[in-house]
This record gives structure tokens, sequence and C-alpha cells, in this order.
């Protein structure tokens, strides 16, 4: 298990101190920016000014323009790099404004979200609030590409297999160190997130081979140097212009027979150049930085094509586009077209596309797992009282926590309890007044489960935990498009969760106010009949009750189940929760108090 030793005791103050220095390099980008831009002015008034004197009047000689003209093109190239150094500037300021909003919990509803994730038939992303507004992908996620957050949705949608879990972990402990890397990897651009789609660079770059005939760049390349070889002979007078034309016949009945696969190159590479070209300036970047945990290695090693760097093998592919579009300018055309110039390098593309496309998905891959682990690192770098867990081979479920907290709550304001299911307690049912803490403590510990799973720190003293398939029904709504009532809904997601034992998976099942959307008595039978058919499967887990006839099924579990309960107090009319475990069976209720306490006579 790798150390996580903090990078700094106080992320809060290092954001502070990185956030006011691009807040000093933005205002004063933007005043050198002004400035630039008043000068310009003022020196093109000069120009007209001489101008005046010297063509209209004729006073002074027209090489005094050359002075304002110089000038002014002097100050566009200074303005033009004080622009990109305030653009920068202004990305730091968001990059750590978001960083401390997350510090100082204040992100809800500022991130990114996740919504094109949310799936209500998922076994407990929603009832664990994995996505959506204050969530924990919005919490996580710092990824600029849709790539990268795919990935890291994946990860806390399905456990990892341990030993790649494992490497994720010492990814993350060596990258919660590199704040410098996150941030550049940040500030590269901010056209990375909308122009870059995965799937149509790796669907262009895994395509079949575009066709020519057999030693047609040969062909090309013979035919552009005849036709410059006759150009220059007609140039000079040597030859009339019946040779030039010869080849140029030759070059037309050359372009009609590649012309079709010509079109698909043309058609089809333009827009994946361009995503390359943005990809490249984060492959540059990691390309540049030496890392020693093993699964950064092997990203890196992922990054070449034969022993050259990616970003290397883009800037020919650039190159080779930028080439290419020349040839739309109109005077230019003419004069390359005799030269096969349009043919020659989409031929080029396409042979760089047969070289290097395959390549492209383990690229894309790549900067999106980079991204993912980078999300993990922020996290581990904001929260340096998080540790890493223990990940156990076992397959009987287990999972042993020592002051866990929740991981959407701040360190300052969470209250952290022990847990521990698996061995001898397989079962804890979890009673307590309303708004003890109950649900909290559920979703702290699923929570901590995909945090575990996806290779993350977890905010805890200590957590021990095997592979498990979690389980959870905490959020279950009726549907009126389904008709389905409320309680159905909730059986239908129980039935899952037996589905998950029934198949011999560890399972956590994480149980809300088990069947109360029925009665006393049928809740007493069905609850007791679905928790004992999960334990006795290998299943662990816990279920929350206000019905305290559920607890006293604990004894017939024989030493498998245990009662813990959160309490409150009633002080002067106000009620007030410490959110502390303790174990036993609560003694009383709130409910009343509640409802007494907003206004209603009961």
């Amino acid at each position: 298990m790798p150390s996580l030793e903090p990078h700094t005791e106080n992320p809060r103050e290092e954001y502070r101190s990185r956030l006011a220095r691009f807040e000093q390099t933005r205002e004063q980008g933007q005043r050198q920016f002004r400035q630039l831009g008043n000068a310009r002015l003022g020196t093109g008034l000069a120009a007209l000014a001489i101008a005046a004197v010297s063509l209209g009047a004729s006073w002074i000689s027209a090489w005094w323009l050359l002075a304002p003209v110089a000038l002014f093109l002097f100050l566009a190239v200074r303005q033009d790099r004080i622009e990109r150094t305030l653009t920068a500037a202004i990305r730091g300021v968001a990059y750590y404004e978001r960083g401390l909003a997350r510090v100082e919990n204040r992100w809800i509803g500022s991130g990114n979200q996740g919504e094109r994730f949310r799936n209500p038939q998922h076994l407990f992303a929603e009832d664990l609030d994995l996505f959506g507004r204050g969530s924990l992908f919005e919490l996580l996620c710092t990824a600029r590409t849709a790539g990268g957050e795919n990935v890291l949705a994946g990860w806390l949608l399905q456990p990892g297999v341990r030993d790649e879990v494992l490497a994720r972990q010492a990814a993350v402990a060596e990258l919660r160190a590199r704040i410098d890397l996150r941030q550049d990897i940040a500030l590269l651009g901010d056209d990375v997130r909308a122009a870059v789609d995965h799937k149509t660079l790796q669907d262009w770059g895994g395509r079949p081979p575009v066709r020519f005939f057999p030693g047609a760049r040969i062909v090309a390349l013979l035919l552009a140097a005849a036709a410059l070889g006759t150009a220059g002979l007609v140039i000079t007078m040597t030859t009339g212009v019946i040779p030039f034309l010869a080849v140029v016949l030759a070059e037309i009945a050359f372009g009609m027979a590649v012309s079709a696969p010509l079109g698909v190159v043309l058609e089809s590479a333009g827009t994946p150049a361009r995503e390359l070209q943005l990809l490249a300036l984060v492959l540059e970047r990691l390309e540049r930085e030496q890392f020693t945990a093993p699964a950064l290695v092997a990203l890196k090693t992922s990054l070449e094509v034969e022993g050259e760097a990616a970003s290397r093998s883009i800037q020919r592919l650039s190159k080779l586009m930028t080439h290419l579009d020349s040839a739309r300018n109109q005077f230019l055309g003419i004069l390359v077209s005799p030269l096969l110039w349009t043919k020659q390098f989409a031929m080029a593309i396409e042979a760089w596309r047969e070289r290097c496309g395959p390549h492209i998905g383990k690229w894309v891959a790549a900067v999106s797992e980079f991204e993912a682990l980078c999300s993990l690192a922020s996290f581990a770098c904001e929260r340096p009282d998080a540790v890493f867990p223990e990940l156990t081979e076992d397959h009987d479920p287990v999972l042993s926590a020592t002051a866990l907290a929740h991981p959407l709550i701040p360190s300052a304001e969470a209250v952290a309890n022990d847990v521990a299911l698996g061995g001898a307690t397989r079962l804890w049912i979890v009673s307590g007044s309303n708004m003890s803490g109950k649900s909290t403590l559920l979703r702290a510990v699923g929570l901590s489960a995909v945090l575990a799973w996806a290779g993350a720190p977890v905010t805890a003293a200590a957590l021990r935990v095997s592979r498990l398939a979690i389980g959870a029904s905490m959020r279950t709504t009726d549907s009126l498009a389904d008709h389905r009532s409320r309680f159905y809904a909730e059986i239908s997601r129980l039935r899952e969760i037996v589905d998950l034992a029934r198949a011999g998976k560890p399972t956590l099942f994480l149980l809300d106010e088990l069947l109360s959307g029925t009665n006393s008595h049928d809740r007493r039978i069905g609850a007791e009949g679905l928790i004992r058919g999960l334990v006795d499967r290998g299943a662990i887990g816990m279920v929350t009750t206000h019905d305290l006839a559920l607890a006293e099924i604990v004894p017939s579990f024989a030493g498998l189940a245990a009662n813990v309960h959160f309490q409150d107090d009633l002080e002067a009319g106000q009620i007030h929760f410490d959110y502390r475990l303790r174990t036993g069976v609560v003694t009383r209720s709130n409910a009343l108090a509640l409802m007494r306490a907003v206004g209603l006579e009961v």
C-alpha cells in the first residue's frame, strides 16, 4: 500500500499562493495589453500623419513611413505575446478558484456533474450520489476530455481488478505531489475539452487503409519532376510547350485514376488531424515528465511509435495538413497544381495514417487514463488526511474501517465512526431517530468502497476492504411512466441485490428504511427473510430502520448480526445530534418533536 505523505500540510494556502500569482500576472497582462493597444493606435495615427506630409504634401521623404510601420509590427508581435500570457493567467485563475472551492467546500454546482453517466437502474450510483449536483463525480472530476470523464466514471461504477487498482494507487500517490504538472495540463487550452472527440479519432485511425494503385506515390513524384523540368525548358526557351502539355495530360490521367481514393482521404482527414494537434499539447507535456510508478511509466511508453514520440508524429501530420491546406489559396494553388501538390500530400497523409493510425487509440486511452488519475490525485492532494485502503485478496467479503467519514463532507465538519463488517459480524441493524446520521453512514461506507476500488484514497484513519459488488436501496421512487409504485420499485431493486449474492459475488448491501412502503407486520416478516437470505449467501451489509421491531431479529442470527444506533438530545425545545455511532438499539424517537418544531399541532 503506497504512502500518502501530504505534498503540503495546507493545500488551501498552496492554492491561494498560486492563485495570487496568477491574479497578479493577469492584472499586469491586462494593463500591458491596454498600453500596447493604445501605442498601436498612436503609431497608426502617426503613420497616417507621415503619409499625409510625405505622399500628399511631399514635405518629407516617404522613407519616413518605414519607422511607424516597423514600430507597429513590433508592437503587434509584442501584444500577441502578452495576449497569450494573459490568456494562460486567466485560465490559471479559474483553475485555482475551482480548486479552492473544493478545498473550502464551495464546489457544489460549479463542476462537471457527469449527468450523461446517470442511470437510475444502476445498483448503487443514484443511491450513493455518484453523479449529479453535489456528487462524488463533481468533486473528483478535473478531466478536460470526454475520454478522461469516461475512464473516471468507469472506475467509480465498477470495482477494478486488485493488481490494476494497486497500480493506480501508486500512480495517484506519485501524481498527488505534481501540482505543477496538473496545472500545466489544465492550462494547455480551453479548446481541448470541446474539440477532442476520442471516438472520431479512434475510428479514423483504425479504419482500413485507403488503397491507391501500386506505385502511385512514385508515379506522382516522377510526374511532378517532369512537369518542373519541362516548365524550366519552356521558360528558358530550350524547347516548345508541347513536352510540358504532354506531362500535364499525363497528370490529368493520373488524377482521374486516383480520384476515388483521393476523395476519401481529403474528406476524412481534416477534423481528426486538427483534433490530434490539440491532443498533442497534452501528449508533449506528458512526454517531458519523468515517472517512477509502473502505471505511469507504461502510459508514457505507450506514447511512442517505433521509438518516435507521439507528439512528434502528430507534428509531422500537422505539417502535411498545413501544406495540403496551402493549395486552397487560389494564386498558390495554380502555381503548384502541375506538381500534383494536393494529391502528393493526401497520399502522404494516408501513409501517415497507415503507420500511426493504429496507435491513436492508445494515445487517446493514455491521455484519458492520465486525466482520470489526475482527478484522483487532486482529491488526494486536497484531502491530506485521506489514506489509501488495504485491498484484501480474500473472496470472503470484508469492510473494516477506523474513523471512517463521508468523503463529500469537509474534514472539519465530518464526524467519523468505526465500521466492522465481515468475519463474525456480517450484518448491522442501524436504528436511530430522523436526521441522526443513518443514511449518511450508509453512503459513507458505500462511497468509501467505491473510492477504494477506483484506486483513490479514502477519508478514514484506516480501511481494509475486499472487492465487493455493491447493491443499495436508499432512493427508490415511483414511476408514472412505468406504472410502478415506490414499493414495487423497492422490491425490484431488492431482487437485483439478492441476485448478486445468488450469483456467488461477494456482496455489500446497503438498505435504507427497508420495506417502509408496507405495514409493520409484513415489513417485519419480509425484511427478516430478505436479510437472512443475503447473510446466508455470504453477503455483508447494513440496514437502517425506524421500526424497532426489526432490531429484534438480531439474536436469531447467532452472532452474525449486531444492533447499532445514533441518538439525539432534546434541550430547550431544540434537537441536537452528535452523529456518533453507538452499540445497541435506540431508545427513543424524535418524530413528534420534529413535527412540533415545524409548527404542527400534535
